[in-house]
């Protein structure tokens, strides 16, 4: 059914697969969970989260776009690939676009409606940080460590400070080394899940950290950095909400690492690194929002 396979298709450039969703909203809800949980069913916060998806949906629409020459040469995204030169880079582009264009009106909405302007600042800044790492003459997808320390702070850290700001006007104390935990936890992520493309960017000239230093490399360096992301993000709930919250979140964050038997051997791929590590990632991503509401 062309309908069918059209709608899979937009799906698929927009990386909407169960359970992907479920953490971008996550992403998006964390931050006005822990400014004041009792406040994330009101209309600025609502109204900002549907900003930030709009944020990710662009961001993941125009990675596609960009990455589907070495998408091509990857065996792994052989579906994703297909789908975007179903649609063409034209229009996905157009589609990230009008994304961007809505996340920022509602920011802006947001931005009138409270009289500050620091959430819609948050969203502009993620925004940025995916045209960086996305376009030429940037492209920090291809600048090895770089790409994910950008890519992983503007998908997973920062869209949720906006939905922090859309409930407070500035941020607390402790929530610096929670952001900074989340931050560098995200740097840490976004390398590890590259690794299984090494071979597809480095045929297509796109020095990853996997392409140019080798997946072992990247996995015991990105582990290394988890490892301090995880910590950080400990102080600050332990700062916020006592040492077993801290606990908790730390072991749910960081039992993703189990995932890495995925990239163990010569079957490793991200179709099995996905199966393994994304329900993993997302419990995680879950247990992180629902801390603030059960504190």
């Amino acid at each position: 059914m062309p309908g069918l396979t059209w709608w899979r298709d937009v799906v698929l450039v927009h990386r909407l697969h169960f359970p992907l969703p479920l953490s971008y909203l996550a992403y998006a809800c964390w931050g006005a969970a822990f400014a004041d949980p009792r406040h994330l069913l009101g209309g600025p916060v609502l109204l900002t989260v549907a900003a930030t998806l709009l944020v990710l949906l662009a961001a993941l629409a125009l990675n596609t776009a960009a990455d589907l020459r070495t998408d091509e040469q990857d065996r792994d995204k052989t579906a994703l690939a297909g789908a975007a030169r179903r649609i063409g880079s034209g229009r996905i582009f157009a589609w990230a676009a009008a994304e961007a264009a809505a996340a920022l009106a509602l920011g802006a909405a947001v931005a009138v409606w409270l009289g500050r302007w620091a959430a819609l600042l948050v969203i502009t800044v993620a925004l940025a940080a995916h045209l960086a790492y996305n376009l030429e003459p940037v492209r920090l997808k291809r600048r090895g460590f770089a790409g994910p320390a950008v890519f992983g702070a503007g998908f997973l850290a920062v869209p949720g400070l906006a939905s922090y700001f859309a409930v407070r006007p500035a941020l607390e104390r402790s929530m610096v080394p929670v952001l900074a935990g989340l931050c560098v936890l995200a740097f840490g992520r976004t390398a590890w899940f590259s690794a299984p493309d090494h071979a597809a960017d480095a045929r297509t000239g796109v020095r990853t950290p996997g392409a140019r230093y080798g997946p072992r490399r990247t996995l015991v360096i990105s582990c290394g950095v988890v490892a301090a992301g995880l910590a950080l993000l400990g102080c600050g709930l332990w700062w916020r909400y006592g040492p077993g919250w801290a606990v908790a979140g730390v072991v749910a964050e960081g039992a993703f690492l189990a995932g890495m038997i995925a990239l163990a051997g010569p079957r490793g791929s991200l179709s099995r690194m996905r199966r393994l590590a994304t329900p993993i990632v997302l419990a995680g991503d879950l247990t992180l929002v629902a801390i603030p509401l059960l504190a």
